[in-house]
């Protein structure tokens, strides 16, 4: 059985202790059990958490020192110093090979180690400044879900680390493993860790005095040139009133509201990728999936997978 120890701490954010709970320490009917899990404290007792109530942990820092993987389920508040004691602890554990994993803020704890220095991480998108301010050595990826390191993963908000846990099942375990066992937690099986964190909401449609709303109807053929025509105005002027009023660019915006309306369809619809394409005036399933990548971080196909309303 691989053992999985979650590091909790006061003030104990519930919901992402839950989050690794649910993953590796909740038994299943007619799922196999392939984790023991375990929650310890760098001091054993009543532990406040953020829910209001106190939880009885019984097992001190020596918990680690078996651990296959080792669970840090958030840091708050994230200023708070490493203790030194816990900070050897998690060194000790990752030398002899544990996997050290974070959920959301847990990144910060992680970091104070210097295990993350001259590697990529994540958190929180609201707390991802404050990480790259505090831990300039880290490569912070502040749109992604999760990056995984192999001897060290973090992930970005509290949801995201469900689908953390569920990649890492993933690896140990096979894909139809941890699709048996999200399917139980009625969860999408996979979210890759490169996909964005969420999506930005778009201006209303009266912004520019109703210009963005007429090209929303448009999308299959409007152009810049149609906005500016529309407008009233040059392309460099509306270029200008673009970036004052929504901090981009024309040929920017329309392509991210070709690439929102593309999700929105892969949601809702059953359209093959090429007639998605044209709809939302990406002219081929060839140039929607590299533009779905680059602004999503994955491919239609793996985006519908998981997000399809059913």
């Amino acid at each position: 059985m691989h053992r999985v120890v979650a590091l909790v701490r006061p003030v104990q954010s519930t919901f992402e202790l839950g989050c690794a709970a649910e993953v590796f320490g909740t038994p299943r009917d007619g799922v196999p059990r392939h984790y023991e899990f375990e929650v310890c404290a760098e001091t054993p007792g009543p532990v406040p958490t953020t829910a209001g109530y106190a939880m009885a942990v019984s097992r001190g820092l020596s918990a680690l020192d078996s651990a296959d993987t080792v669970i840090i389920p958030g840091w708050a508040p994230v200023e708070a110093p490493l203790p030194p004691r816990v900070r050897r602890a998690l060194l000790r554990a990752h030398a002899r090979g544990a996997r050290l994993v974070t959920i959301c803020s847990g990144v910060f704890a992680l970091a104070r180690t210097g295990l993350l220095d001259g590697r990529s991480a994540t958190t929180h998108w609201g707390r991802a400044e404050q990480l790259r301010r505090e831990f300039p050595r880290v490569r912070v990826e502040p749109d992604v879900l999760y990056v995984d390191h192999g001897d060290v993963a973090t992930s970005a908000g509290a949801g995201a680390g469900i689908d953390l846990c569920l990649h890492l099942v993933r690896k140990d375990h096979g894909a139809a493993h941890a699709a048996l066992v999200a399917r139980h937690m009625v969860m999408p099986p996979h979210r890759e860790g490169g996909q964005v964190q969420f999506a930005p909401p778009p201006p209303p449609p009266e912004a520019l005095d109703g210009l963005l709303g007429w090209a929303a109807e448009r999308l299959a053929t409007v152009s810049v040139t149609d906005l500016a025509a529309h407008a009233g105005v040059s392309p460099r002027t509306l270029a200008r009133r673009f970036a004052d009023q929504l901090g981009t660019s024309p040929g920017a915006w329309l392509l991210g509201r070709r690439v929102a309306e593309a999700r929105a369809l892969l949601e809702d619809t059953d359209l093959p990728v090429e007639a998605i394409a044209a709809r939302v005036g990406l002219t081929s399933a060839v140039n929607l999936r590299r533009r779905f990548r680059a602004q999503v971080g994955t491919t239609p196909g793996a985006y519908r997978r998981a997000f399809r309303m059913r």
